[in-house]
């Protein structure tokens, strides 16, 4: 397990921690989460004209909801799934992809909630980035069935569970869901596995290309 992704999820487990213990009135006051999400959370509203807390928090939010949660659950879900598409990551594209992809995927996230959500309501948690990973390991998928010259449908239908999950998901908890999150968050994740999926093939063909000059010289 790559020590960015266990920082990063110690982070925000340490995050949540102190926030569920405000709650409780055990550690500061049970205003603190409030707070948090004032200061800290995506208002989509920001970029319609109201007026920020600080100068930078329209574009600090972009990152910092990734690192607030609605509750204990909220987050655990959210790592569970980050630590294991994390380690995917990390596994086939390098330890040092992790930050990025994860922080893509928050910008990404929040650029699209900013553009469809109506900015009621201020929206937290790690899944547009969590959703980054999944469009990584999509594209990378995707790749792959296209190497062996198999069909693309598995993958596709991957992608269409996915978006059911997401509807019923929606429906469950009554529209309160950052559906557009988890839209542009695994867009930003598309890209980026499209992107370094790309750098592969172009670096397996210059390998190739190499070790065929190599061995027409030898001969």
């Amino acid at each position: 397990m790559p020590l960015a992704l266990l920082g990063l999820v110690a982070v925000i487990a340490l995050i949540e921690a102190v926030l569920s213990l405000a709650d409780a009135s055990i550690l500061f006051d049970p205003s603190l989460r409030s707070r948090a999400f004032m200061s800290g959370a995506f208002w989509a509203s920001l970029l319609r004209g109201d007026v920020p807390l600080y100068a930078a928090q329209p574009a600090t939010m972009f990152l910092s909801h990734a690192f607030l949660h609605g509750s204990l659950l909220h987050m655990v879900m959210n790592m569970t799934i980050l630590l294991a598409l994390g380690r995917f990551t990390a596994d086939h594209y390098g330890a040092r992809a992790v930050l990025p992809v994860f922080c893509l995927g928050a910008i990404g996230g929040g650029a699209v909630y900013g553009a469809l959500a109506d900015g009621t309501y201020p929206m937290v948690g790690a899944s547009g980035a969590v959703f980054a990973f999944l469009g990584l390991w999509i594209a990378w998928d995707w790749r792959r069935h296209r190497a062996a010259f198999r069909s693309t449908g598995p993958v596709l239908k991957r992608v269409a569970v996915l978006v059911v999950l997401n509807v019923v998901t929606l429906i469950g908890l009554k529209g309160m869901l950052a559906w557009e999150a988890h839209l542009g968050g695994f867009l930003a994740g598309l890209a980026c596995g499209w992107w370094m999926e790309s750098r592969l093939e172009r670096s397996e063909r210059e390998a190739r290309a190499a070790e065929r000059r190599h061995r027409q010289g030898g001969a």
